[in-house]
């Protein structure tokens, strides 16, 4: 949310000395909600600038006082707070939201965000102290990347059991992370690239059961069984899966791993609570879509300054729809990069394959669903091709492929897949 018309009065602890740009995330407390903004100081001598949630400032700096506004005062807001090197406490006056005659008061903190190491694009190896079962706002990052960094981390199962078989969280697809990716600010869109995916582990838990949303009456009716836990034996060396106490006709029987991650997400947006990692969204989250797999590229819309990404529930493998309520769920090694596509907004999440582009929409009905992916394909097919809504639509009506990505959670989602050669030979605009 851009609060314009902002101006700060920062009381320093020492007096302030000429340096370099500096960003910082500003964080306002709005009766007992924080709201997040992206600030950038530019200080020389005496003279301010920068920007604030991309609104242009400028201001003075006298006598250990730092004041700077936007440009525009009709919402003039001021804030009075102590900054230390690398952080701020202070409280801002502003017009209430409401009643813009009124003023009111709230504290504001804010921290920077540090400088870019030197020597270009870096490899990070992090390792989870703890995990989260929200996909949270306010969760202080992890750690702190830049677009071209590579990080190496490993997740947990959906039961919290780490590779080891130690319970490392609570149940509910706990997750890795925020790793907040600098410069990254509402309205950008966050390109995950997913370089390896590697179980480090001999075994995965599901279940034998039918989700509720895939059962008709007659099926219902003979499901009252269903829902035992199945321990699956993953050979790595072969590369397949099989039921650990298989008899009957499915002795014997092996199915291909595909390891892929369930959830993969960006803290969703502007005065939002936390997201239960159960849930999905335009942020993604519980997505499990499985063609979130190694080789393929993610794109998210990032609604907070940093992205703040989260990844966890890693899977197997995993059939269309999760019908199983539980995929293969097991605990991995991941790899991945990080890029950013800077001042484009996309409305929920794309996959990229080296043969196919998708949009995943997600909705509480799969009819909800389908129209979210056809749409956001045909705005794919505008926004990157030139295309028209006539010209998209003969696309589709020739080409388009769709599969039902989720069928587990609270909520559903269906995917809409082109491949790459029908779209090849027309130009990409953006």
């Amino acid at each position: 949310m851009k609060q314009l018309g902002m101006i700060l009065l920062l009381c320093c602890a020492a007096p302030a000395i000429a340096h370099a740009e500096q960003s910082w995330v500003l964080a306002t407390d709005l009766w007992g909600t924080r709201t997040y903004q992206t600030l950038t100081l530019n200080i020389k001598d005496q003279v301010v600038t920068g920007n604030l949630d991309g609104d242009e400032i400028t201001g003075t700096l006298k006598d250990g006082n730092l004041v700077f506004a936007t440009s525009d005062a009709t919402n003039r807001v001021s804030v009075t707070g102590t900054m230390k090197s690398n952080s701020l406490a202070g409280v801002a006056d502003m017009a209430d939201t409401n009643t813009p005659s009124v003023r009111v008061k709230h504290s504001v903190t804010a921290y920077r965000i540090p400088d870019r190491p030197k020597g270009g694009p870096t490899r990070y190896d992090f390792v989870p102290r703890d995990y989260s079962n929200t996909f949270d706002p306010h969760r202080a990052p992890v750690l702190t990347v830049w677009p071209g960094d590579t990080i190496h981390t490993t997740t947990i199962d959906s039961g919290g059991v780490d590779e080891k078989g130690v319970t490392r969280a609570l149940y509910g697809n706990p997750q890795t992370g925020p790793f907040f990716v600098a410069g990254a600010e509402a309205g950008d869109t966050l390109v995950v690239k997913i370089k390896r995916l590697k179980l480090n582990r001999d075994y995965a838990d599901s279940l034998d059961d039918i989700v509720r949303r895939a059962r008709n009456t007659s099926l219902a009716v003979k499901s009252t069984e269903l829902g035992k836990a199945v321990r699956w034996k993953l050979d790595r060396a072969r590369g397949v899966a099989t039921p650990s106490l298989a008899t009957g006709h499915l002795a014997g029987i092996a199915v291909p791993l595909r390891p892929m991650l369930g959830g993969l997400a960006v803290a969703p947006g502007n005065g939002s609570p936390a997201i239960s990692t159960g849930d999905t969204g335009s942020f993604g989250g519980n997505m499990d879509f499985n063609e979130v797999i190694e080789g393929n590229t993610v794109f998210l819309p990032v609604q907070q300054p940093g992205a703040l990404l989260y990844l966890g529930d890693a899977h197997a493998l995993q059939g269309d729809g999760e019908t199983s309520q539980y995929a293969l769920e097991t605990s991995m090694d991941v790899e991945f990069s990080v890029e950013l596509v800077k001042n484009k907004a996309i409305a929920m999440p794309r996959v990229e394959s080296p043969t196919q582009i998708m949009v995943l929409g997600q909705a509480g009905s799969l009819d909800d669903a389908l129209r979210a992916a056809t749409s956001g394909m045909v705005d794919w097919l505008n926004l990157d091709y030139g295309l028209t809504v006539s010209e998209s639509a003969q696309i589709l009506g020739s080409a388009v492929k769709y599969s039902v990505a989720n069928l587990a959670g609270r909520s559903v989602g269906v995917a809409a897949k082109l491949d790459k050669s029908i779209v090849a030979k027309i130009k990409r605009v953006r």
